[in-house]
């Protein structure tokens, strides 16, 4: 995937501790660094996204439609 160049205004505590790491070698560099940490957070993100979305459902419902046809014998299940 292409990179593209961006600004972007960091607290320079937030900045020291990110060059801390690029110092003991933890990233190759700043932008690294701060390409791996917004990816990180988007994927949490989106994983808490995902896990809210799943909190409104009706667990007795969802249970009711994942137990639907088991009382039924497996023999008379259509094949597919």
């Amino acid at each position: 995937m292409a990179s593209v160049k961006v600004a972007i205004t960091l607290e320079q505590e937030t900045l020291h501790q990110v060059d801390s790491m690029v110092a003991r070698r933890l990233f190759q560099n700043r932008s690294r660094a701060i390409q791996i940490a917004l990816q990180e957070k988007l994927q949490r993100m989106e994983g808490t996204r995902l896990a809210a979305e799943c909190a409104k459902l009706d667990p007795a419902f969802e249970q009711s439609l994942a137990d639907e046809g088991l009382d039924v014998d497996a023999a008379t299940w259509p094949e597919f």
